[in-house]
């Protein structure tokens, strides 16, 4: 009993995942003629945004759209970072997505235009083409001669494969026994050896073993037997960055410099010389660019020399698409007095695709609360939706999403199995939102510590608003 109950606190264990704010996003919600649905993949009502997001995305697709900037402005709340992750995963991982929040420009160790310039080279993929020495065949038997106990010699052992045309014995190492047995390579396996790298792939399970008395799973993939040499060539794609390319080549540890977060500076005479090997290789025929898609949040934190690197930067013949979002309106440019929209420079503006999104309606913050309750696996009465429903209206659909979780505890600790009204009730007690809060300081300014009390009427009515 104690170890059924030990398996299924593992197979428990193993359902937990990680629920971020937009985990439910799964795409942009569009069909196949670009139209939004109203609720799809995650995603629900912004249907002018979202189309004009799939006009983008298919702009992307088709490598139309390099070097153009597109701003996501609205009001807080509003789908802005919802719309750019399903913009991501739409696009699929060939493509590659790189995220910057503004404001971590400004932490950074190195200056912020380092910063942009290694952000918009993770955006930017490189599609490599090499022949390799390929061994592909059929297993016909794996022999390991394994040491005696407590001997100090290494494996060894024989693979035979064989084609529709010939068979071969090959000698094996402990590395690559240790690689079949990884795979878990058995006799009538179709395996396909690098020469090079020593990776093994299986690639199904030969036709002429199908009929054998082995017992063989449902998703068996069943391949012919491999014709002609053992030995050959073949074309094999890499999919990497130019910032992955820049580490490695920057780097002492070259590859490994990608696993142990060595993001220093990276000298331009570098990038140079990557770029005209890159530019090789297109010409050869050998890699080709993919360019892809830079999100940048909170763009009003940059300041008027990030907006002059990027105005620069986009100009570059190999610049991926540019996304940014802000919520801000009219306000100043930072590290200026002077006042533009959303705080961005009239000549960067220019260049700007502009998506807008509106508030979400009633009905619309209703689905979305279904969504987050069915993503974070919380069971919610009918009442209690309602309520949840009304408090977002009234507040933001940010504090009713975040109230989902505390009232599941709230209703856990009282030993209930579904959300109630009363477990709502409790904890919008206990949570203040951002006006409750306000109302509330407003009233006990005095007794706060440092404070700056509004010198007139109208600052007293904005701050309340």
């Amino acid at each position: 009993m104690a170890e059924i109950k030990k398996l299924a606190e593992s197979r428990d264990l193993t359902r937990i995942e990680r629920i971020g704010a937009h985990s439910h996003i799964r795409g942009l919600g569009l069909d196949t003629t670009l139209e939004a649905r109203t609720a799809s993949e995650g995603m629900v009502g912004q249907l002018p945004a979202r189309r004009a997001a799939g006009l983008i995305l298919q702009l992307v697709r088709e490598g139309r759209i390099a070097g153009r900037a597109v701003l996501l402005a609205g009001q807080p709340g509003t789908g802005k970072t919802a719309i750019a992750m399903g913009l991501a995963k739409s696009l699929g991982l060939e493509t590659p997505f790189a995220t910057l929040s503004a404001s971590e420009l400004f932490s950074l160790e190195f200056s912020k235009t380092e910063a942009l310039t290694q952000a918009f080279r993770k955006a930017i993929g490189v599609r490599i083409k090499e022949e390799a020495e390929v061994i592909e065949g059929e297993v016909v038997e794996i022999t390991v001669d394994r040491p005696a106990a407590g001997g100090a010699a290494a494996k060894t052992g024989k693979l035979t494969l064989k084609t529709t045309d010939m068979e071969t014995v090959y000698e094996l190492g402990g590395k690559m026994i240790e690689a079949l047995t990884r795979e878990k390579v058995q006799s009538g396996d179709v395996v396909a050896l690098d020469k090079a790298s020593g990776k093994v792939t299986k690639l199904g399970r030969s036709i002429g073993r199908s009929r054998d008395y082995d017992a063989v799973g449902p998703h068996t993939k069943f391949v012919r037997c491999p014709e002609g040499e053992l030995q050959k060539r073949k074309e094999v794609v890499h999919c990497v960055t130019l910032h992955e390319i820049d580490v490695i080549n920057s780097r002492t540890q070259g590859f490994l410099a990608l696993f142990t977060g060595d993001t220093g500076e990276i000298r331009a005479e570098v990038r140079e010389q990557i770029d005209t090997k890159v530019a090789e290789w297109r010409e050869e025929g050998k890699a080709e660019i993919i360019p892809g898609v830079l999100f940048i949040d909170e763009v009003h934190m940059l300041d008027i020399e990030c907006f002059s690197f990027l105005n620069r930067a986009l100009e570059n013949e190999m610049a991926p698409i540019l996304v940014i979002a802000t919520n801000r309106g009219i306000t100043n440019i930072r590290g200026t007095n002077y006042r533009s929209p959303h705080g961005i420079p009239a000549d960067f503006l220019d260049r700007l695709l502009i998506i807008s999104t509106q508030p979400y309606t009633e009905e619309e913050i209703r689905q979305i609360l279904d969504i987050r309750c069915e993503e974070e696996d919380v069971e919610m009465s009918k009442d209690a939706k309602v309520l949840l429903t009304k408090i977002g209206v009234e507040t933001s659909l940010r504090y009713a999403i975040h109230l989902i979780t505390a009232a599941a505890l709230a209703c856990q600790k009282r030993k209930g199995k579904i959300v109630e009204m009363e477990d709502i009730s409790r904890v919008y007690q206990l949570f203040l939102d951002v006006k409750r809060s306000t109302q509330y300081l407003m009233e006990y300014q005095n007794e706060y510590m440092f404070n700056e009390v509004p010198r007139d009427a109208d600052e007293t009515e904005a701050m309340q608003s």
